[in-house]
């Protein structure tokens, strides 16, 4: 998967990446790699045509802990897309107080920003250093002056050239020397408006005008992570990276929201409903639909951002958002409930999975994990239990009873110290069997 081309990924390649992080939900996959293949299919367009073509947005509908989130944060990685998850419940309408919706494309934008540093950075990773090794060799071979002879000056280029190589392998990483290090001032909060952010960046610049670096002694191994910002800022292109940020957010960006069912406003007991959850509705729908947002970068058109909307549903249903706002998401995709044989391949077959996450952590006390196959489906089969009996939280109840079956183990590490620790089906019907059958202790405890 790691030769692949990202951009050029094809539907059947996305689904099968997806397939080693989710089990199931193979609509749900379908869905979101057709939706990405559209936006590379777009890029090979005229540019006229491009601008006529926006994404079809998706709302994902299931239970919680089926993958939704899993889905779109696993293909946004795979693809090395801007990507954020927001939570529908979290924004007030205009006039409230909270967030306002168009908070969530300044994230994104900032995700971005980062997302492409980080990418620059690793290009530049040889600059980087070289910067950091030049800076601290001069600290410690000062320069010559300019009217020593030719001869003095290939001498000193000798010794430059054979002190960075120690300054470089570590030999004199306990030296201590005086260096300028440059001041990393805080930056600003995104969440904020782009007018208060502004007079926050204004103010921040009159305060640390009169400092902006300042002589600390330290050695030469300390001076090595000191110097990383001020090297970082001589040798990227921040106004390249700001305006590539700005683009891809545009022209790739993906903005999850979650819980969208949360502002719904149920037609049964629309009485008692917060005012504010249409008010929700109606302000993101400009940002679903194509508008402009104003950040601390520039503006940005959201008219080319994925959006993919998930929600439960439980207690109303897709038909109770505003009819403008169920316009915006074409796609609908309903995901499965997980069975107990689901719970079973999510231990088993996951990449990443739970099990080899918690056997990759006791390994480091020196314990090695081990789990019997009838262990695993007697995990499952109680956690599916667990499900059944009181709220359904889908894979995420696998945490709860795992860390309920190795507790005692994690927690009296120092006596399996060099042993090989193996969980048996009964073991597992010990600690979680009881808790399971009772209602209202699992409620509490699982």
């Amino acid at each position: 998967m790691q030769n692949l081309d990202k951009e050029n990924m094809t539907p059947r390649q996305i689904v099968a990446y997806l397939d080693d992080y989710i089990i199931g939900q193979q609509e749900a996959k379908k869905c979101v790699a057709i939706a990405l293949r559209n936006r590379y299919r777009r890029m090979k367009l005229e540019k006229e045509v491009q601008e006529e073509i926006t994404p079809k947005n998706i709302l994902m509908i299931g239970s919680t802990g089926v993958g939704k989130t899993e889905i779109a944060r696993r293909m946004a990685k795979i693809m090395g897309l801007p990507f954020i998850k927001v939570e529908a419940s979290k924004y007030t309408e205009v006039g409230f107080v909270g967030r306002d919706v168009e908070s969530m494309v300044r994230d994104l934008v900032l995700a971005s920003v980062n997302l492409v540093e980080k990418e620059y950075k690793q290009e530049q990773q040889e600059a980087i250093q070289e910067y950091i090794l030049n800076k601290i060799t001069r600290k410690i071979l000062p320069p010559l002056p300019h009217s020593v002879s030719e001869q003095k000056k290939m001498e000193y280029e000798q010794s430059f050239a054979k002190m960075k190589q120690k300054v470089r392998d570590g030999e004199v990483d306990s030296l201590l020397i005086e260096i300028e290090v440059s001041k990393n001032t805080a930056l600003n909060d995104e969440t904020l408006p782009p007018e208060v952010l502004k007079v926050q960046e204004s103010i921040i610049k009159v305060l640390s005008s009169q400092e902006q670096s300042q002589k600390r002694e330290m050695s030469v191994k300390e001076a090595k992570d000191a110097l990383l910002y001020e090297a970082t800022k001589e040798c990227l292109d921040y106004e390249a990276i700001k305006q590539e940020g700005l683009r891809r957010a545009e022209q790739k960006g993906v903005i999850f929201i979650d819980e969208i069912d949360k502002i719904a406003v149920s037609s049964k007991d629309g009485s008692r409903q917060d005012p504010s959850k249409e008010g929700v509705q109606r302000d993101l729908l400009p940002i679903v639909e194509g508008s402009v947002v104003n950040t601390k970068y520039g503006q940005i058109r959201t008219d080319y951002i994925l959006f993919i909307a998930a929600g439960a549903f439980h207690f109303s249903k897709p038909s109770d958002l505003i009819p403008e706002l169920q316009g915006r998401f074409p796609l609908r995709v309903e995901l499965e409930n997980l069975t107990q044989e689901s719970l079973y391949k999510i231990l088993t077959q996951v990449k990443s999975s739970i099990i080899r996450q918690y056997q990759l952590l006791l390994q480091t006390e020196d314990i090695t994990l081990e789990f019997e196959d009838e262990a695993i489906r007697e995990l499952a089969r109680l956690s599916f239990n667990a499900n059944e009996k009181t709220e359904d939280i889908g894979a995420r109840r696998l945490h709860t009873t795992i860390e309920r079956v190795l507790e005692d183990i994690s927690f009296e590490c120092e006596e399996y110290i060099g042993k090989e620790v193996i969980i048996t089906a009964d073991m597992v019907r010990q600690k979680l069997g009881e808790l399971v059958e009772n209602v209202d202790l699992a409620r509490y405890i699982l």
